[in-house]
């Protein structure tokens, strides 16, 4: 949030990949900054990305297989075709993919060969000095990122708990004999990064300067098949082969009898905290170079979290186990300063994790589709709304708002019908207004929510293991209406820029 903590602003989420464009996926070029221009027409100030890291299994950005790397799938190949480093003929296969939904299955092998291919040229034509500084300055990431890339491939995309022993546990031999073998392919890969970091950094900097922040998504934990785990074992649960001896998740609840059993690796807080937070201070640090400010998701996990055996195929049996607190978060204002963090703070919130969230002064969240499950008390309703706080329709978890209207019980729907005056047809545009006029000092919505989409244009169904991240728009559907839609709710409700 902003230092002043007192501007009323209004934001729109949209992943990158769910841009427009005839490449199979949207990517940080042209189309990303036509985006800012649309975003600015509509008086919005703030724009909300999810985590931006190389996926893996599932295609999931909150498994990533970095928290420090970019996403390759994201670089521009416009722009490396702009550069003279690919040709419109190579990125023909591409443009024969469907473009509607991404087909990661189909992509992420195509556009990999044209990075691939489009690093080396860069590199046979000699190499910048402007990448030779970034990997310098990058280093005590880039360097475990690319090698741990290079061996899984070169373990045909195995997880590295199921690598050769060597490599697995970094025996320091085994390492240097991988870099010796793949010296070309790890140089590509540092200019893949190079090319990533190259292209936010100018996308940032476009949306700054229209007065536009960048959103970025803080994962609280980190996939066990990634380059994190993997090279600092020691700050994580994990025996000494590597194996992880409990998991994250949560308990039983309402929604699933047997709970989420999420698998990521859960930290060991006491070495975290020996050494100072020196990780989370170069992982918070790291982001804030790339966003303005940051959500952190899961922030009830800092207070306490739930700790599952490995060995349980549910999150049935588990235990609370207490976080780092508040000792963390003073660690990092001692070191970057006051942290623009908003936390996510949705599901089963003790008075414990408010008070936490409270001590560090982040707003919390408030999500209009969880407002008519219960009475007039309920924390999520518009009228029982603070300042301090952030106003989403829904979240990149939930159903459209249309599709969600369309699916919840007839006690849910009478409940919005009631509160707003509306009929069944304008009850998705109700909240979106109310979201708009809520005292929330920020107010997000989906894209999808702009445009009134069912649940056709959802973009993830937790617990579901496939078909998820793949939604996509097209310029066609915000027309020219969206644009004057959305600066007429910022100009009637306080949210216009100044």
């Amino acid at each position: 949030m902003p230092a002043d903590g007192q501007r009323r602003r209004a934001g729109l989420l949209l992943h990158p990949t769910s841009l427009p464009g005839d490449l199979g996926s949207g990517e940080l070029g042209p189309e990303a900054f036509r985006w800012l221009e649309f975003l600015e027409q509509a008086g919005q100030r703030l724009w909300q990305v999810l985590p931006l890291g190389p996926t893996g299994y599932g295609d999931s950005p909150y498994q990533s297989l970095s928290s420090f790397a970019g996403n390759p799938l994201l670089i521009s190949l416009e722009l490396l075709r702009d550069r003279g480093l690919l040709s419109d003929d190579e990125l023909e296969p591409l443009r024969r993919l469907p473009q509607d939904r991404i087909s990661f299955g189909e992509l992420i092998p195509l556009r990999g060969r044209l990075l691939d291919l489009a690093a080396g040229r860069l590199l046979a034509a000699g190499e910048p000095a402007a990448f030779r500084e970034f990997c310098v300055r990058e280093a005590d990431w880039l360097e475990d990122y690319v090698l741990f890339s290079t061996l899984k491939a070169a373990n045909g995309g195995a997880a590295w708990l199921d690598w050769p022993e060597g490599e697995r546990l970094r025996d320091p031999a085994a390492l240097q004999a991988a870099r010796e073998r793949n010296a070309g392919l790890l140089e590509r890969l540092r200019v893949q990064q190079w090319w990533f970091m190259e292209q936010w950094t100018a996308l940032r900097a476009e949306a700054n300067r229209r007065g536009i922040a960048l959103l970025g998504d803080l994962p609280i934990f980190v996939a066990l098949d990634s380059a994190d785990a993997w090279a600092a074992r020691e700050l994580f649960d994990l025996d000494a082969s590597g194996r992880p001896q409990n998991v994250a998740g949560v308990p039983p609840d309402y929604f699933s009898a047997t709970g989420q059993r999420w698998g990521n690796p859960l930290y060991v807080w006491e070495r975290h905290a020996r050494d100072g937070f020196s990780w989370w201070t170069r992982r918070v640090a790291h982001n804030l170079r790339l966003f303005d400010e940051l959500r952190i998701d899961h922030f009830r996990g800092f207070e306490s979290f739930y700790s599952i055996p490995a060995e349980e195929p549910t999150a049935v049996r588990g235990e609370w186990l207490p976080g780092p607190g508040l000792e963390l978060f003073r660690a990092l204002e001692g070191k970057l300063g006051a942290l623009p963090v908003i936390a996510e703070d949705l599901g089963v919130i003790t008075p414990k994790v408010d008070a936490l969230r409270e001590a560090c002064g982040f707003p919390g969240m408030k999500v209009l589709q969880f407002a008519f499950a219960g009475g007039p008390e309920d924390p999520y309703l518009p009228h029982n709304h603070v300042p301090r706080s952030v106003v989403y329709t829904g979240t990149h978890d939930n159903d459209t708002t249309a599709g969600w209207y369309a699916t919840t019980t007839e006690q849910e729907r009478d409940l919005v019908r009631r509160y707003f005056g509306v009929a069944d047809g304008a009850a998705p545009w109700a909240l979106l207004r109310a979201a708009q006029a809520s005292v929330a000092e920020l107010a997000i919505a989906p894209l999808q929510d702009v445009l009134g989409l069912g649940s056709e244009g959802r973009m993830n169904i937790p617990g579901q293991a496939g078909g998820n991240w793949s939604w996509r728009f097209g310029w066609e559907q915000p027309g020219d209406w969206a644009a004057a839609m959305l600066r007429e709710l910022a100009t009637l409700y306080g949210r216009l820029p100044d």
